[in-house]
């Protein structure tokens, strides 16, 4: 079977993404059966937080809320495996109702066998919002398990609404301890057309690694790609030119963005094709 441009939109393309290598794997294969060149540099590391202390006073009073909100599915990994850590019973008190922001951390909690109550249409915290908003929460007590930096619209939204809000540190995003130098290497070395960043800290980081460097002038000619909005944000308060963002806030959706950037240049490319 002869494959076609159309089979590998992504053919002769070089991506680099720049999330956790633990979580690059999917990204990385719907990047090359497309057809394209993949460089993975994490320019995040996930770990731990430096203290247990509050996420473990969460899950000893996990029946004491009534919603918990997980915000990504790290935050789900992390609040899991804390579980299992200290030996504890992992079931969900049926009266705790559970909120995932997106599909994907909706996935991880009903893998562990917890039913999602509510997912919100858009995959941000002002969705999160819009959707309590029809629901009376006067009163009620909710557990936010998330990274540890992040932004304050989520909880001040909810305490607005009556809720008594306890926003724990489930895990955390650092930078890499090394990596400026070879991050320079690989961007002047290769001729990178996509950079993807998946979250505000994966643009941070990246800037960060090329704080001493014209990091401007190295992406000059490089289309950058956003998850959604949030990250977009980031992205261009640091002066970058956001050239690809998806409508759904997703991996797969990120994916077909990128696809969907480069198709006129495709069809261009066959029309030429066909006249010869």
């Amino acid at each position: 079977m002869i494959e076609t441009m159309t089979d590998r939109p992504l053919a002769e393309k070089t991506i680099l993404i720049t999330r956790a290598r633990e979580q690059s794997g999917e990204f990385g294969t719907r990047l090359r059966n497309l057809g394209a060149e993949v460089i993975e540099f994490p320019t995040i590391e996930i770990v731990p937080p430096r203290s247990w202390a509050e996420l473990d006073r969460a899950i000893d009073q996990l029946a004491s809320y009534h919603w918990v909100i997980f915000t990504s599915v790290n935050g789900v990994d992390f609040f899991w495996k804390r579980i299992v850590e200290r030996k504890k019973e992992p079931v969900f008190p049926a009266s705790l109702k559970v909120c995932a922001i997106g599909p994907a951390t909706g996935d991880q909690l009903e893998e562990k066998g917890i039913l999602v109550d509510y997912t919100p249409k858009e995959f941000v915290a002002e969705a999160i919002l819009e959707g309590f908003e029809k629901m009376n929460l006067q009163g009620s007590r909710i557990l936010l398990a998330r990274v540890k930096k992040a932004r304050d619209i989520l909880p001040k939204g909810l305490r607005r609404m009556g809720a008594e809000v306890d926003v724990v540190e489930a895990y955390r995003t650092v930078k890499p301890r090394r990596g400026s130098t070879r991050l320079k290497k690989v961007l002047t070395d290769h001729t990178i057309d996509v950079i993807t960043f998946t979250s505000s800290s994966t643009v941070t980081h990246f800037v960060a690694l090329l704080n001493k460097e014209d990091w401007r002038r190295l992406l000059q000619r490089v289309a950058i790609a956003c998850i959604g909005p949030v990250t977009a944000k980031t992205a261009k308060d640091w002066g970058m030119k956001v050239a690809i963002q998806p409508r759904e806030y997703t991996i797969p959706a990120l994916t077909q963005a990128i696809v969907d950037h480069f198709s006129p240049f495709l069809q261009h490319k066959m029309e030429g094709r066909g006249s010869r």
